[in-house]
């Protein structure tokens, strides 16, 4: 979950192209940084700050290797990339997911909690007469998730690139040996003859020294990004109101009367269900083919799949390789409340079926400031009508995907949306009448978004705290997801059926998909943000967005209303782990925040309508 980079070679105008690939590097991670580079001597530079920062703090003079990365952190508070030991010094993109496990069975000591540690000491451990193509094979056949390597050995004089499902490009300029985690990046740089290296390892010669170790500065001033890895406290898990609400259903599905702008009919029928639209797949599979049969590339990547490592996005890049027989490029936006669990899963989803993720990060400190200024404006007046701002920073998602679309010369987009995830109630209760039309989990169009925006401009007029400066921020992305014109968007749930039993054995069996140990469902788990607003919706309004997606379920007969009673009575339940977790993300305090949503009058109490 980098961008790694490096330039091989002597050349007096190389700086622009370090600077250039450093801002690259960047928008993959900026949550910390790190530096090789070559000078007369080796030195090794890691900071806790972004990659652009740390190369203007260096005084580089024409090197003959430098090699960089822009880190996004997902392991160890302690350490950053590269990781240096024995001389070995390692850059890596992505996430292995089984490194305590190849730790453990090849009775190797540890030095971190990197995972990018398994590299250096399967190195140091199976190099023989300086072979190290041999590596491709015991990097593929040990490792496990997506891993794009750099690693230097400057007492061979060698440098060992590798990629296991393709972010890792190779170009030549000039007298320069350059590569970067994406094509585009080459391309600005108008580099030469251009190689993927998916699968396909390259050794290259460095600088050689003897007996010179390689120097080590570390720039370390802020707090970390993770939560920890402590167990939280069972006095806390105590605090979550675990009451089951009293609330009336809808005889036929499971809506309860707390719903906004819910009714009942005289047979106890609500109107979400006399109003429903199916949303099972009514498109034929032949005219997504047919669609498909207009952006289908000779050689090369074809698609782009929108992958937020949740179950149907992921489920989707499964059907769009092995049904629809597409080559796609998955895009992630990274806003930091993805969970560890989306993280992992996104890496082992891409690294089985061998294909690259492009990654956006956030100015992640920045991104969980805002929320937390957000969650502590909603705290003074609680109003369930702006619960959503909460997670309105990560509609930049919207934005970035244009400028991927443009950078790899790609128009068409696979989403994965699941037909049932429409709730209509986030609006609701801010007072937007539900659109029983829509078959979408988000509202499109200028009028309605206008309307909506109108609404929240209200509530927020009686908190003023919510006019903090996280506004600008919400409000572009809003404008990025519900404004902006959208094209060459396909929905590939529209074509194809979703069938969640179907889904969660084909991630979990042929993927090994990692679950949540707070939850049964696998929906939303790679979500950092879904346990806590759900907590304050099934407290105070006696429901969650499970209630929705049971119904909507429901109403297509794809489960029984009795079956959705009972899913919904566990899948309710609060999820602890996730909301210490996130709470601890926002250094906000948990008694604090957990005894306000308690003490918020219950909407359940109210006698139905």
């Amino acid at each position: 979950m980098c961008g790694i980079f490096g330039l091989i070679g002597n050349n007096k105008n190389s700086l622009a192209d370090i600077h250039k690939l450093a801002k690259y590097s960047k928008r993959r991670g900026s949550d910390s940084s790190g530096v090789l580079l070559f000078q007369d001597k080796y030195l090794v530079e890691r900071a806790d700050f972004n990659i652009s920062k740390l190369v203007k703090k260096l005084d580089i003079n024409n090197p003959e290797l430098f090699l960089g990365i822009g880190r996004l952190i997902t392991n160890d508070n302690e350490m950053n990339q590269p990781f240096l030991s024995d001389d070995i010094c390692v850059f890596h993109n992505g996430i292995v997911v089984n490194d305590h496990e190849i730790f453990a069975e090849e009775k190797i000591k540890r030095l971190s909690s990197l995972d990018t540690e398994v590299f250096q000491a399967l190195i140091k451990k199976y190099i023989k007469n300086n072979n190290l193509k041999e590596f491709k094979e015991i990097f593929l056949s040990k490792c496990k998730g997506t891993f794009s390597v750099a690693i230097a050995l400057p007492k061979l004089g060698r440098l060992l690139l590798f990629s296991n499902h393709g972010s890792l490009y190779l170009g030549y300029k000039e007298n320069l040996i350059i590569f970067s985690s994406e094509k585009h990046h080459l391309l600005s740089l108008q580099c030469k003859n251009i190689i993927n290296l998916n699968k396909n390892i390259k050794i290259i010669d460095i600088p050689k020294v003897n007996n010179e170790k390689i120097l080590l500065k570390d720039h370390k001033i802020k707090r970390r990004l993770l939560v920890s890895k402590r167990k939280f406290s069972h006095y806390k898990e105590k605090l979550l109101d675990k009451t089951n609400p009293q609330v009336l259903r809808c005889r036929k599905c499971v809506l309860p009367h707390t719903f906004p702008f819910i009714s009942f009919n005289q047979e106890g029928i609500c109107n979400y269900c006399t109003n429903h639209k199916t949303r099972i797949a009514s498109k034929p599979k032949q005219d997504l083919e047919k669609i498909l049969e207009n952006y289908r590339k000779k050689s090369g990547p074809d698609c782009i799949v929108p992958f937020s490592g949740g179950r149907d996005s992921s489920y989707a890049l499964h059907l769009i390789v092995n049904e629809l027989n597409m080559n796609p490029i998955t895009y992630t936006y990274d806003w930091g409340m993805t969970s560890d669990i989306g993280r992992r899963n996104i890496s082992r989803v891409c690294s089985q079926l061998g294909v690259e993720n492009i990654i956006v990060s956030a100015d992640i400190n920045k991104k969980r400031n805002n929320i937390r200024k957000n969650i502590n404006a909603w705290l003074k007046n609680p109003h369930l009508g702006m619960v959503n701002i909460f997670t309105a920073g990560d509609k930049h998602f919207y934005k970035y995907i244009e400028d991927i679309k443009k950078e790899t010369n790609i128009s068409l987009n696979l989403w994965g949306y699941s037909p049932f995830e429409v709730t209509h109630f986030k609006a609701g209760f801010l007072g937007y009448p539900p659109d029983f039309q829509t078959a979408r989990t988000y509202t499109y169009g200028a009028l309605k978004q206008l309307r909506y925006q109108f609404l929240r401009l209200k509530a927020m007029f009686k908190n003023p705290a919510y006019f903090n400066l996280s506004l600008l921020d919400s409000l572009s992305g809003e404008y990025y997801r519900s404004f902006k014109k959208k094209e060459d968007y396909y929905y590939i749930f529209d074509y194809l059926p979703w069938d969640e039993k179907v889904v969660d054995k084909t991630l979990i069996n042929e993927y090994k998909w990692e679950l949540a140990r707070d939850t049964s469902t696998t929906w939303r788990i790679g979500d950092g943000t879904a346990g806590f607003y759900n907590y304050i919706y099934y407290t105070i309004a006696g429901f969650t967005e499970h209630d929705t997606f049971r119904s909507n379920q429901v109403r297509d007969g794809v489960i029984s209303r009795e079956e959705a009673l009972s899913l919904v009575e566990i899948e309710n339940r609060p999820r602890f782990d996730n909301i210490a977790e996130y709470l601890e993300m926002l250094d906000l305090d948990f008694e604090t925040v957990i005894n306000r949503i308690n003490s918020v009058p219950r909407l359940w109490y109210q006698n139905p309508k």
